[in-house]
Order: C-alpha cells, then structure tokens, then sequence
C-alpha cells in the first residue's frame, strides 16, 4: 500500500468513490432545479429555494438524523426501497445519499448562477426557429453555462470528500464499509498513537482537495475560452 496502510487506503478509495457517485448522481438534479430557479416563475419558487439551500443551514447532524429517519429501513422512502432489495443506510450507498444532499446546494448556486448570466434573447432565438425547449437548452444554454457546471461539480466532489457529521449520524463508522476521510481521521485520532495516521489522511487530503480545485480552473477556463470562442 506504499505510504498508506491498507486502513488508510480503504477510506481514500472509499471517499473517492462516494464523492464521485455523489456529484455524478446530484448533476441532472441540480441542473434541473438551477434552471427552474432561475428561469421559470412558479407558486412556491421561495420555498423550493429554501429547500434546497437548507442543509447548508441545518446542523449536519440534523441532516443526518432526517436522513435516517426518511431512508432507514423503518423510514417511509427507506423502506420502499428496501421492499425492493435496496438498502441504503449504514452502507456506502448511503454516505454517497448524505453527501449528496450536503453539496447539493452548492453544485445548485454555481450552475443557477451561470444560467443566470445567459442572456434569455439567446434561448429565445432558438426557440423561434421551432426549436423545442430541450433541444434549446442542450444547444444554445448548455454549453454556455458549461465553466459553472465544472464549478458546481468541482465544489459538490469536494464537500462530499469532506463531508462528516450528515454521514457518520446516517451511515455510522463503520471501517471498509462508510469510513471516509474525515470519519478515519476522527476515529484515529481517539485511539493512541494515531496521530501519525491521521497526518497522513489530512495530507491526502489537503491533496486530493488542491488536485480538484487546480483541475476545475483548467478545465474552466478551457470551457471558456471555448464558450467565448463560438
């Protein structure tokens, strides 16, 4: 395992793989309600805003213990889908649910505010040339509002690779299984002598972290010049 011992890579893996699963599965969603935000009026527009803003509001232990109460195996949601052979709580799938949700608000802001800056006449040429309203937003506003999707994505993967207290109340600690970077780091800090791992996963850490946020401004600032470019 080189530098890492096999506890240590299994909850970098494990992170890697919710944070990816979480912005991935979040992405359509947050499109969907980003461009409803910002484009369309609606009864009930305030409160919608307010429900998707609301975790990064809420204590995420009260995020959690929602969570729990909706998805676990007694829970309305959580129990429909178990009748079905899913389980999501104490499970990885779940830690990708908790994480989900905690960066949902962001990846929602960055791409709403991207929409935002489109100018409506754009889509509204396209659409007097019979152009249906999907094919409009996927030709003239997509890739407009492409830099603020790889700033939403960017900043929903890593609030979920940081993400503690939603996961640890909805899917435990449990090693191997939804032991994330932040929950091993917390666990190894309680016992003796686990400072030296700790270092280390904060150092990976602070990596992956600084990785993503240089990879976004790359890839930003091609999408833009691409954008300007056309």
């Amino acid at each position: 395992m080189g530098w890492l011992g096999p506890e240590e890579w299994s909850a970098l893996m494990l992170s890697l793989r919710v944070a990816f699963w979480a912005t991935l599965v979040s992405m359509p969603f947050a499109v969907f309600v980003a461009y409803a935000l910002a484009r369309w009026q609606f009864p009930g527009r305030s409160v919608v805003n307010g429900l998707v803003h609301l975790p990064l509001i809420l204590p995420p232990v009260v995020t959690g213990y929602l969570l729990l109460l909706g998805f676990g195996t007694q829970g309305p949601l959580g129990g429909l889908l178990a009748k079905a052979g899913i389980v999501v709580a104490f499970r990885w799938t779940g830690a990708a649910l908790a994480a989900g949700v905690m960066a949902f608000p962001l990846m929602v802001r960055a791409i709403r505010l991207s929409i935002e800056a489109v100018d409506p006449r754009l889509e509204q040429a396209g659409a007097s040339l019979g152009a249906p309203r999907v094919m409009v937003f996927l030709t003239v506003t997509l890739p407009m509002i492409l830099p603020g999707l790889v700033a939403g994505a960017v900043l929903a993967f890593a609030k979920a690779m940081g993400e503690f207290g939603a996961t640890i109340t909805f899917v435990s600690n449990i090693p191997g299984q939804t032991q994330t970077l932040p929950l091993a780091v917390h666990s190894f800090l309680q016992v003796p002598g686990g400072e030296p791992a700790a270092m280390r996963l904060v150092i990976v850490s602070i990596g992956v972290a600084m990785g993503a946020l240089l990879l976004s401004e790359f890839v930003g600032r091609r999408a833009a010049a691409r954008v300007a470019g056309t």
